[in-house]
């Protein structure tokens, strides 16, 4: 009870320094402002902003707001926009976050979009905006990896984790997101905050130097990254997408009519039950990590094509990773369209593997320098 309330303490403070000292004009002034990135056109733009609903409003919201779902950051927020574009953004876009619910895009590791659709979509969101890009240095920050780790512990563990994995709020100590950002951008994150969310701006309460040794101390945490390249599994033909045909009907007890739990889920996956097992995230995280015997029928699908693929009286069970999100908007889809006899496996597909229960993982192979 004690680290909810601090919790709930961390951001109401958050939200009211947000109140009380944001200026929008003072994001940049202390950077030179660089040139926008290239406009869209029309078309272009459209088809961006489709490609956003479809793909990404589930979890950051229809209008980008974040925390929809997942603690999914806002892509709103002016201060990531100034400082984000392109690479920031357009990097976890196109491979993720590697142990978090944000799966790549990219068709190169799985995903639907194109790499000209990714930038696409980097841009709309960059002019969606309506910043200025500063320009930010490249070089590390350098400070008290030991300090930083007290002011971390004291002033940010709360919401991003005590090793910097995430509560209610993104995981800093994601070593992806650490190869990808610079420690000036993680720096001018601390510095002015994320304005229209709990983060505030801690230039306001914490010293320029203890910035510097918390960005030195989330710099420490990105040892031993090392990058990976997916080897892509081919996808099931719909005459695979029924496990154990010859198999008996699976009798779930349903909570709320809905949700089958994961020590239940194993139990008919083991006693090789006839099913249906869909993994609604996106793709390529299917090809990372997925329940032995799962499709990969992400959220985003047109379901209209999908219906004489999928069987109506076999039984359905739909995981995502949120835990429940994306495979809840799945099963309303389905339902909507007479498929009755489907559930949502409760914990999803993280709550499955700290349960300790089986899954089947990608091949990776280690990427040129």
């Amino acid at each position: 009870m004690a680290s909810i309330a601090r919790m709930m303490v961390v951001k109401s403070l958050g939200l009211a320094l947000l109140l009380s000292f944001w200026d929008p004009s003072s994001y940049a002034q202390d950077h030179e402002t660089i040139p926008p990135p290239r406009k869209l056109t029309t078309e272009l733009s459209e088809r961006a902003a489709a490609n956003y609903q479809r793909y990404c409003a589930l979890c950051h919201g229809a209008n980008r707001e974040g925390y929809a779902n997942d603690h999914a950051p806002s892509l709103r927020s002016e201060s990531l926009f100034q400082s984000g574009v392109p690479h920031a953004v357009l990097r976890p876009l196109s491979y993720g976050r590697e142990g978090t619910a944000m799966g790549g895009y990219l068709d190169e590791v799985g995903g639907p979009l194109t790499l000209d659709e990714t930038w696409d979509l980097t841009y709309w969101l960059f002019w969606e905006s309506g910043v200025d890009r500063v320009k930010l240095s490249t070089n590390p920050v350098h400070g008290d990896i030991r300090r930083g780790k007290v002011v971390y512990q004291e002033n940010c563990a709360s919401c991003h984790g005590v090793n910097g994995e995430g509560v209610n709020a993104p995981a800093l100590g994601n070593q992806s997101a650490l190869a990808h950002n610079t420690d000036e951008f993680i720096r001018y994150a601390i510095r002015y905050g994320r304005n229209g969310t709990p983060m505030p701006a801690w230039g306001e309460t914490l010293s320029d130097a203890d910035i510097d040794n918390v960005t030195a101390f989330l710099r420490s945490r990105a040892s031993g990254w090392s990058m990976q390249k997916p080897v892509l599994k081919a996808m099931p033909a719909p005459d695979e997408y029924v496990i154990n045909p010859d198999g008996e009907d699976p009798d779930f007890d349903l909570t709320e009519g809905r949700y089958v739990s994961a020590t239940d889920l194993l139990a008919a996956m083991q006693g090789k039950k006839r099913m249906v097992l869909l993994d609604t995230r996106v793709t390529s995280v299917w090809q990372r990590v997925h329940l032995e015997g799962s499709i990969p029928i992400p959220y985003y699908t047109n379901f209209d094509e999908l219906a004489d693929q999928l069987p109506k009286d076999v039984q359905i069970v739909a995981y995502c990773s949120c835990p429940r999100a994306a495979a809840d908007h799945v099963v309303n889809k389905l339902r909507r369209r007479g498929y009755e006899n489907t559930a949502v496996l409760y914990e999803g597909i993280f709550g499955w593997m700290n349960m300790g229960y089986p899954v089947m993982r990608g091949d990776f192979e280690v990427a040129a320098d």
